[in-house]
Protein backbone atom coordinates (compact mmCIF):
# COMPACT_ATOMS: atom_id res chain seq x y z
CA UNK A 1 0.00 0.00 0.00
CA UNK A 2 2.84 2.37 0.86
CA UNK A 3 4.45 1.67 -2.51
CA UNK A 4 1.23 2.59 -4.37
CA UNK A 5 0.97 5.90 -2.52
CA UNK A 6 4.65 6.62 -3.09
CA UNK A 7 4.30 5.75 -6.77
CA UNK A 8 1.26 8.01 -7.16
CA UNK A 9 3.08 10.87 -5.44
CA UNK A 10 6.13 10.40 -7.70
CA UNK A 11 3.88 10.40 -10.77
CA UNK A 12 2.20 13.63 -9.72
CA UNK A 13 5.57 15.25 -9.05
CA UNK A 14 6.76 14.23 -12.51
CA UNK A 15 3.64 15.64 -14.17
CA UNK A 16 3.97 18.90 -12.28
CA UNK A 17 7.58 19.25 -13.39
CA UNK A 18 6.60 18.68 -17.03
CA UNK A 19 3.69 21.13 -17.02
CA UNK A 20 5.75 24.32 -16.87
CA UNK A 21 6.51 25.91 -20.23
CA UNK A 22 9.79 27.54 -21.09
CA UNK A 23 9.88 31.31 -21.53
CA UNK A 24 9.74 32.20 -25.25
CA UNK A 25 12.91 33.72 -26.57
CA UNK A 26 13.62 35.64 -29.73
CA UNK A 27 16.63 34.65 -31.78
CA UNK A 28 19.16 37.30 -32.67
CA UNK A 29 19.64 35.68 -36.03
CA UNK A 30 22.46 33.21 -36.50
CA UNK A 31 24.93 34.43 -33.89
CA UNK A 32 24.14 31.53 -31.63
CA UNK A 33 23.04 33.80 -28.82
CA UNK A 34 19.48 34.48 -27.86
CA UNK A 35 17.82 37.44 -26.26
CA UNK A 36 14.63 37.56 -24.30
CA UNK A 37 12.04 40.25 -24.64
CA UNK A 38 9.22 41.27 -26.89
CA UNK A 39 9.35 40.63 -30.61
CA UNK A 40 10.22 43.80 -32.54
CA UNK A 41 7.10 45.54 -33.86
CA UNK A 42 4.78 43.62 -31.52
CA UNK A 43 2.19 44.93 -29.07
CA UNK A 44 4.52 43.97 -26.24
CA UNK A 45 7.36 45.93 -27.88
CA UNK A 46 5.16 49.02 -28.12
CA UNK A 47 4.13 48.78 -24.47
CA UNK A 48 7.58 47.99 -23.09
CA UNK A 49 9.70 50.38 -25.15
CA UNK A 50 7.43 53.29 -26.06
CA UNK A 51 4.25 53.37 -23.98
CA UNK A 52 0.79 52.60 -25.23
CA UNK A 53 -1.36 55.21 -23.50
CA UNK A 54 -1.78 58.90 -22.94
CA UNK A 55 -3.88 60.55 -20.26
CA UNK A 56 -6.29 63.49 -20.30
CA UNK A 57 -7.65 65.95 -17.81
CA UNK A 58 -11.24 65.91 -16.56
CA UNK A 59 -13.63 66.63 -19.45
CA UNK A 60 -10.63 67.37 -21.70
CA UNK A 61 -9.46 66.01 -25.01
CA UNK A 62 -6.41 68.26 -25.42
CA UNK A 63 -2.96 66.73 -25.20
CA UNK A 64 -0.68 67.47 -22.28
CA UNK A 65 3.09 67.81 -22.82
CA UNK A 66 3.52 64.28 -21.39
CA UNK A 67 0.93 62.93 -23.82
CA UNK A 68 2.68 64.66 -26.72
CA UNK A 69 6.01 63.14 -25.68
CA UNK A 70 4.50 59.63 -25.59
CA UNK A 71 2.78 60.11 -28.95
CA UNK A 72 6.04 61.41 -30.46
CA UNK A 73 7.71 58.16 -29.34
CA UNK A 74 4.79 56.18 -30.80
CA UNK A 75 5.19 57.99 -34.13
CA UNK A 76 8.92 57.16 -34.22
CA UNK A 77 8.14 53.54 -33.35
CA UNK A 78 5.53 53.38 -36.13
CA UNK A 79 8.07 54.85 -38.58
CA UNK A 80 10.43 52.01 -37.64
CA UNK A 81 7.70 49.41 -38.33
CA UNK A 82 5.86 50.67 -41.44
CA UNK A 83 3.77 47.50 -41.84
CA UNK A 84 2.19 47.86 -38.38
CA UNK A 85 -1.31 49.34 -38.14
CA UNK A 86 -2.75 50.56 -34.86
CA UNK A 87 -6.06 51.16 -33.13
CA UNK A 88 -6.40 54.15 -30.81
CA UNK A 89 -9.14 53.58 -28.23
CA UNK A 90 -10.48 56.61 -26.38
CA UNK A 91 -11.81 56.18 -22.86
CA UNK A 92 -13.49 58.24 -20.16
CA UNK A 93 -14.03 57.89 -16.45
CA UNK A 94 -17.34 56.74 -15.01
CA UNK A 95 -18.80 60.19 -14.44
CA UNK A 96 -21.20 61.59 -17.02
CA UNK A 97 -23.76 60.02 -19.31
CA UNK A 98 -23.05 57.17 -21.69
CA UNK A 99 -23.61 59.44 -24.70
CA UNK A 100 -21.35 62.19 -23.38
CA UNK A 101 -18.55 59.77 -22.51
CA UNK A 102 -18.69 58.01 -25.88
CA UNK A 103 -18.30 61.38 -27.61
CA UNK A 104 -15.50 62.42 -25.23
CA UNK A 105 -13.68 59.11 -25.77
CA UNK A 106 -13.94 59.60 -29.54
CA UNK A 107 -12.52 63.14 -29.28
CA UNK A 108 -9.62 61.76 -27.25
CA UNK A 109 -8.91 59.01 -29.77
CA UNK A 110 -9.17 61.49 -32.66
CA UNK A 111 -6.80 63.94 -30.95
CA UNK A 112 -4.19 61.20 -30.48
CA UNK A 113 -4.65 60.03 -34.09
CA UNK A 114 -4.35 63.57 -35.42
CA UNK A 115 -1.11 64.09 -33.49
CA UNK A 116 0.36 60.86 -34.91
CA UNK A 117 -0.67 61.90 -38.43
CA UNK A 118 0.95 65.33 -37.91
CA UNK A 119 4.14 63.44 -36.96
CA UNK A 120 4.12 61.67 -40.33
CA UNK A 121 2.19 58.46 -39.67
CA UNK A 122 -0.16 57.67 -42.56
CA UNK A 123 -3.78 58.15 -41.49
CA UNK A 124 -4.65 54.89 -43.25
CA UNK A 125 -2.58 53.01 -40.62
CA UNK A 126 -4.62 54.33 -37.68
CA UNK A 127 -8.16 53.34 -36.70
CA UNK A 128 -10.03 54.86 -33.77
CA UNK A 129 -12.79 53.73 -31.46
CA UNK A 130 -14.43 55.08 -28.33
CA UNK A 131 -15.34 52.89 -25.39
CA UNK A 132 -16.61 55.82 -23.36
CA UNK A 133 -16.81 54.71 -19.74
CA UNK A 134 -17.39 51.03 -20.56
CA UNK A 135 -13.77 49.83 -20.34
CA UNK A 136 -12.13 51.15 -17.21
CA UNK A 137 -8.51 50.16 -16.69
CA UNK A 138 -8.59 51.06 -13.00
CA UNK A 139 -11.29 50.07 -10.56
CA UNK A 140 -12.37 52.50 -7.90
CA UNK A 141 -14.56 55.52 -7.53
CA UNK A 142 -12.02 58.19 -6.71
CA UNK A 143 -9.78 60.67 -8.51
CA UNK A 144 -6.85 58.24 -8.71
CA UNK A 145 -8.94 55.66 -10.59
CA UNK A 146 -10.69 58.27 -12.72
CA UNK A 147 -7.35 59.79 -13.80
CA UNK A 148 -6.18 56.35 -15.05
CA UNK A 149 -9.44 55.83 -16.96
CA UNK A 150 -9.24 59.15 -18.86
CA UNK A 151 -6.99 57.88 -21.63
CA UNK A 152 -6.35 56.92 -25.21
CA UNK A 153 -4.69 53.52 -25.64
CA UNK A 154 -2.77 52.66 -28.80
CA UNK A 155 -2.62 48.99 -29.70
CA UNK A 156 -1.29 46.99 -32.62
CA UNK A 157 -4.15 45.91 -34.88
CA UNK A 158 -4.92 42.28 -34.22
CA UNK A 159 -4.27 42.66 -30.50
CA UNK A 160 -7.33 43.36 -28.34
CA UNK A 161 -6.18 45.81 -25.66
CA UNK A 162 -9.46 45.79 -23.79
CA UNK A 163 -11.47 42.65 -23.42
CA UNK A 164 -14.57 44.25 -21.95
CA UNK A 165 -16.46 44.18 -25.27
Amino acid sequence: MKFKALGAFAGLALLAACSSSPTPQASTGGTGTQMTGPAPGSEQDLVANVGDRVFYGFNKSSLTPDAQATLTKQAAWLAKYPSVNVLVAGNADERGTETYNLALGQRRADTARDFLVAQGVAASRISTISYGKDCPVASGHDEAAWAQNRNAITSVVGFNPQSCK
